[in-house]
Formats: C-alpha cells, sequence, structure tokens
C-alpha cells in the first residue's frame, strides 16, 4: 500500500489569534476520522508554526513517545521532570511521557518557529518519564520503546535516498521537492511531492526518493507493533 497526503489535505488547528498555527496529518481533537487514527506505531505527525512569543502553555502527557524536529527558529522547552532546553535546527528532542509529564512549549526567540511533532505509541504503556536531546543529529534515531527507527536526510537536487522496505514507513517532506518512484526500474517516473506532503507505505518493497531540488525528508521506519509483541 501506498498512500499520497498532500500538505493541503492535513487538517488545521492551532489557535492563529494567539500566533499557533497547526497541520494535522492524522486523527486529532475535534478532527476524528476513523480511518485515519494512526498509522503503524505513529499517532500524530504535527506541523507546528509559533509566533514569536507564543506557545502551548503546560499541559499533560501520558503513555506516548513524543519526538520533535525543529526546522525554524528555537523551540524552548519545560517540564515536570525537572528538564528546561532550548531545541534548534539539526537537534531532535525525545519526550518518554510514560506514566504522566506534564510540559511547555514555548518560541521564547524573536523569529518564527517552525517544528514538527510526531507521537508515537510505546510497545508497553507506564513506567517513569525520559527526555533527550541529540544535537546535530547525523545517524538514525533509534526509538526501541516504539520498535521505530528515524532517518533524516538532506539529499541535494539529483540525490537519492532509500525509503526502508518495513513493514511501515512514513515519510515527511520537510522543505524542497523529491519524486517517490513507482517501483518501475529505469522509467525515472513516480510521484512528485513538495514540502509538507507525505507518503505511507506498507510491505511496498524497495522504494527511492529523488531530490528535484535541495531537500530535507524526514522518514520513520516501523516495525508492526503486533510483531514486536510476540
Amino acid at each position: 500500500m501506498i498512500r499520497i497526503q498532500r500538505a493541503g489535505e492535513r487538517y488545521p488547528g492551532g489557535d492563529l489569534p494567539a500566533g499557533i498555527e497547526t497541520r494535522h496529518a492524522l486523527s486529532f481533537g475535534p478532527h476524528y476520522d476513523p480511518d485515519n487514527l494512526r498509522f503503524g506505531a505513529l499517532l500524530a505527525c504535527n506541523e507546528e508554526r509559533l509566533a514569536p512569543g507564543a506557545g502551548f502553555d503546560e499541559h499533560p502527557h501520558s503513555h506516548t513517545e513524543i519526538v520533535t524536529w525543529v526546522v525554524e527558529g528555537e523551540l524552548t522547552h519545560h517540564d515536570t521532570a525537572g528538564h528546561t532546553t532550548v531545541v534548534r535546527p539539526g537537534d531532535l528532542q525525545r519526550l518518554s511521557s510514560a506514566g504522566g509529564v506534564r510540559h511547555v512549549e514555548r518560541n521564547d526567540a524573536g523569529v518564527p518557529l517552525v517544528f514538527v511533532q510526531m507521537w508515537l505509541a510505546p510497545l508497553s504503556p507506564g513506567g517513569e518519564p525520559s527526555y533527550e536531546v541529540v544535537r546535530g543529529l547525523g545517524e538514525p534515531y533509534e526509538l526501541p520503546e516504539a520498535d521505530a527507527r528515524l532517518h533524516v536526510h538532506r539529499p541535494a537536487a539529483g540525490g537519492s535516498v532509500a525509503v526502508p522496505a518495513a513493514d511501515f514507513a512514513y515519510v515527511h517532506v520537510v522543505r524542497g521537492t523529491l519524486r517517490l518512484d513507482d517501483g518501475t526500474a529505469g522509467t525515472g517516473s513516480g510521484e512528485e511531492l513538495a514540502a509538507g506532503d507525505a507518503v505511507r507505505l506498507t510491505d511496498a518493497g524497495d522504494r527511492t526518493l529523488v531530490a528535484t531540488a535541495d531537500a530535507e525528508v524526514l522518514i520513520w521506519e516501523m516495525r508492526d507493533w503486533r510483531k514486536a509483541l510476540g
């Protein structure tokens, strides 16, 4: 299965008068779609834009792995486990909410903030919250709690990226344009993808993304959680 979701097909959210604009890829809040509740371990993939001074006041999470990728600006994070951090482009932030934690996310800088936040379901609920920031992520990020791995690629125009032949693969285009090959060797044909577009693949075999302009792309490689649970 291959499903493409265009940027304009995301559910709108946030609070525009408060300087918060959100675009949801999966069912979220008032945007309920029983056919779009999760994909593999992925529960949410939200594009967030915060104006200077805007943010999300303290709110709770539990039983969720929250992975954040900053695209532009600076994200200030506070949580009730005692962490205060500024996350910048190229940094990856992970908050394992486990049995429960509260946090604040704000744009305390003088420029707009853009980030992608992804929520994944852990294999086992509960436990103690944990937190980390990886500065200048260069390697695939392992998330064993959800039996998932995040790949970050920045191909130059003409460069290519392999999409893992996983049980579930989720592609999110951060910037630039790419072409997803159609699986026919040597044809150079396929779907064109732009910033904000996403692709969901299940057991689709080897596929390749070819950058048609300098690009940045996030790819989740996820195992079927039913296999992980035995």
